[in-house]
Parts: C-alpha cells; sequence; structure tokens
C-alpha cells in the first residue's frame, strides 16, 4: 500500500495532526486497538492554558520546578505560547469547557502557583479526543484503520519510508509514505500496575532503537500518586485526578492523621505515600474528598465519584484507599522544535515523543497541552516539506523480510526486553513487576 502519509496512533497527537495537513495528501492513521483506546480518552484533570500575559513566569517556572530544571526552556515557552492557539482550535472544533458567566473557568493541581486549568467535568480528554475524531472522520482524505499494529520501520537511504503493519487477521504488509508520524502513546503495558491501557507497550521506541533513531531521558517514567485501590492485579488502575487534591481533597494515613502537602510535584507526593505505606505495612494510604463539598464533587468529578461508588466506597460519607500507580512516560524518541526525529521523514508527537517539555517530572494538565501543540508543529512542517518536495515521489519495490515478524509473540516479548532494557526502570517502584503478561 502506498500513501502520502501514516499515522501510527489516534490519540489527540495523531488526530490533531491529521486535521492540520492538506486535504489534498493521503492520509491513513492506524491504531493497535479501537479508535477510543487511547490514554488521551483518559485524561481527567484538563489542559494548561496561558490566561493572560502576566501568567507567562509563573507558568514557565512552575513547569521547570515540576521537571527539576532538566526541561527544554524552548519547548518550553513555545508550549506555553502556542497554547491559546490550541485552545482556539479546540473550542472551534465543538470542545466545551467549563464557563461560568461566559468566560472559562481554570481551576488548580499539585505544583501549581494559580489556577490556569480549563476542563470538561473529570473526562476532559474524553471531551477533547472525542470532537477530534468526529472532525477526522469528516475528511475524506484520511482513512482510520482499528487494530492495526506497526511490527516495524521501512528504512530507506534518504530515511523513513514508511512501517511494515499487522492487521486483526494476523497479514502483513508494508505500508510507504512520503512521511511518517509516530503518535503511538507510552508505556503503561509493560507494567503489571498502570493507569495505561495495557496495549500501549512502547512500541514506537522499539522500532526505533531497531534503526538506531535516537532517543532522549527513557528512563523518566512517572508514577501518579493516586489511583484507586481495589486490590486486584492485571487491570488497568482507575485514576483519580490531581483535580480532586487541587480542589481540597487530604491524605491520611492509617492512624488517621494527614501526613504530607498534597499539592508536591508527582513524584515526591509519590515517594512521600510510599514512606507511608512502608511506615504503616499498608498497601494503600486513604483520600478523603469531603472538604472538597458534595455539589463540586457531583458536579466537577461526576464519573470519579461514580466509579468509587462502584467499588463500593462513598467519597461523600467516606475515605476511599488509594495507591500510586505507573501513569506517564516523560523520555522517548527524541524530537527537535518541529517533531522531527534523527531520522529524515519520521516525526513523533505525544507520549512516545520526547521534546523536552516536561523535564525529569511532568506538571499536572501540560500532557494534552504539550501534544496538541507539537502535533500541530508536526503537521506544518510535513506540509512545508510536501510543498518544496518532488511532485510525485516514485516508490521502490519495499525491502522486509515477511518472515522476521511472523511469531508475533516471539516479536512483542523481544520488543518489550529491549525498551526494558533501554529504559532500565527504577528499582524504587515496588508492587509493579515489568514485562508481565
Amino acid at each position: 500500500m502506498k500513501t502520502d502519509i501514516v499515522i501510527v496512533g489516534c490519540g489527540v497527537s495523531g488526530l490533531y495532526c491529521a486535521l492540520n495537513l492538506p486535504r489534498d495528501k493521503q492520509i491513513l492513521i492506524i491504531t493497535k486497538s479501537d479508535l477510543t483506546s487511547s490514554d488521551s480518552f483518559l485524561a481527567q484533570g484538563g489542559i494548561c492554558m496561558l490566561k493572560s500575559p502576566e501568567d507567562y513566569d509563573s507558568f514557565f517556572q512552575d513547569t521547570l520546578r515540576a521537571g527539576h530544571y532538566e526541561n527544554n526552556r524552548e519547548s518550553v515557552d513555545i508550549m506555553i505560547r502556542s497554547s491559546g492557539d490550541v485552545i482556539r482550535d479546540l473550542m472551534g472544533y465543538g470542545v466545551e469547557f467549563a464557563m461560568e458567566g461566559g468566560k472559562l473557568c481554570f481551576t488548580r493541581e499539585g505544583a501549581h502557583s494559580t489556577n490556569r486549568i480549563l476542563y470538561h467535568e473529570d473526562i476532559t480528554g474524553e471531551e477533547i479526543t472525542s470532537k477530534l475524531l468526529a472532525q477526522v472522520k469528516k475528511l475524506e482524505n484520511v482513512t482510520l484503520w482499528e487494530y492495526t499494529q506497526m511490527v516495524d520501520l521501512l528504512e530507506e537511504e534518504d530515511g523513513c519510508g514508511g512501517i511494515i503493519a499487522r492487521d486483526r487477521e494476523g497479514r502483513l504488509f508494508p505500508i510507504q509514505a512520503r512521511q511518517t508520524m509516530l503518535a503511538c502513546g507510552g508505556i503503561g503495558g509493560l507494567f503489571l500496575h498502570s493507569t495505561n491501557f495495557p496495549h500501549l507497550t512502547g512500541d514506537g521506541l522499539a522500532v526505533c532503537l531497531k534503526h538506531g533513531v535516537r532517543l532522549q531521558n527513557p528512563d523518566y517514567i512517572q508514577i501518579h500518586p493516586t489511583t484507586l485501590y481495589t486490590g486486584r492485579s492485571k487491570e488497568r488502575q482507575f485514576l483519580i485526578s490531581e483535580s480532586v487534591r487541587g480542589e481540597g481533597a487530604l491524605l491520611y494515613n492509617q492512624a488517621g492523621e494527614r501526613f504530607v502537602n498534597e499539592l508536591l510535584p508527582r513524584d515526591l507526593l509519590t515517594q512521600k505515600i510510599y514512606e507511608q505505606m512502608e511506615k504503616d505495612q499498608t498497601p494503600c494510604v486513604w483520600l478523603d474528598m469531603r472538604p472538597i463539598g458534595e455539589e463540586t464533587l457531583r458536579k466537577h468529578f461526576p464519573h470519579i465519584l461514580e466509579r468509587c461508588q462502584q467499588e463500593g466506597y462513598d467519597p461523600l460519607s467516606e475515605r476511599v484507599p488509594i495507591v500510586p500507580a505507573q501513569h506517564y512516560f516523560m523520555g522517548g524518541i527524541w524530537v527537535d522544535r518541529y517533531s522531527r526525529t534523527s531520522m529524515n521523514r519520521l516525526y513523533a508527537a505525544g507520549e512516545t515523543s520526547c521534546n523536552g517539555v516536561h523535564g525529569a517530572n511532568r506538571l499536572a494538565s501540560n500532557s494534552l497541552l504539550e501534544s496538541l501543540v507539537f502535533a500541530k508543529r508536526a503537521a506544518l512542517h510535513m506540509t512545508a516539506q510536501e510543498q518544496n518536495a518532488p511532485e510525485e515521489k516514485t516508490f521502490g519495490e519495499p525491502v522486509w523480510n515477511p518472515e522476521a515478524y511472523r511469531d508475533s509473540r516471539k516479536l512483542e516479548e523481544e520488543y518489550k526486553t529491549i525498551v526494558l532494557r533501554e529504559m532500565n526502570p527504577p528499582s524504587g517502584i515496588p508492587l509493579w513487576p515489568f514485562g508481565q503478561n
């Protein structure tokens, strides 16, 4: 198969990239699962926005402080200054953010010095991603394929020539493309306990490692401090948004005592929770959402309230057990300001990439914004490249060996192994063994 552009992944990065590409280009988007099983759909808290020029310095410093000052400052500046443009695009696509009196409502989360986060109840990611998906489905030049997995890159003399894919029937075939975008998500499927979908196992990292494409900070793994503790293993952990603590929820130990500042950056708060669990010899600590008030809980966090109640806990009348879980990957495939990788004609955006915005630890609600900003920059750069390229690219016969990918289980384990080896996951994450099925 031949196309102008192939995009691997249909979360916000892949969808927004497609929406910003020319309508005269044929675009194929593939996804490893169904169209709604991306982590973009799971984002609860919200999306950051520079609400006024006066907030720039504070926003910039909050992002750097959370990232332990290991951030790429140019990338942070690009993200912040592009936020208004992205939010206007989203609202133009029909995304609805909380409003009051005709004005946007802003909430606050851990490590933010002020309220600057837009939200839609407690399902902001679903609101944004579903509206982007609806817009992409309207485009005649875009084809969407579900249950289609990238198993390798097609490498040519002048760079990336597309990918090799496997469909739901197990058939292998090359997809040749002038430009390739990797927007295939994170690494949660490598962990026994994660807030991510289990099919997200770092495929983009694996194929890049195989072809010598540069990675950056592959050991920067974020643990979310508050997911609902159920005692059940081998299932996706339900995340209780940072916004809950931003609105006033408090953490307690086994003795019913507060033990930490709830608005610490995620990595520091996670460390404090683990220390308390070790001290108390308990598998969890407890989160009290009652200080938020019933009206705000029902209005702002209806889905969190409903899920807790389904599990037998009523946040309106009692504390709920929580435990940290693997949540986000700050490292990834190295990209520049235009989301270009070290391989010509290969781009990456979203959680699979690393442009340095997040540093060593992501500031809450920066992920959706960063993904969107740099997906659009990739699309604009691809457009410029296409305009300067020859009118017709001649595709040669793709060089690939189907037998190398025939055994899907063996290939999956091989890819997991090389990614984990490169990541060298920290030993300080108890209860989450790696590489288990």
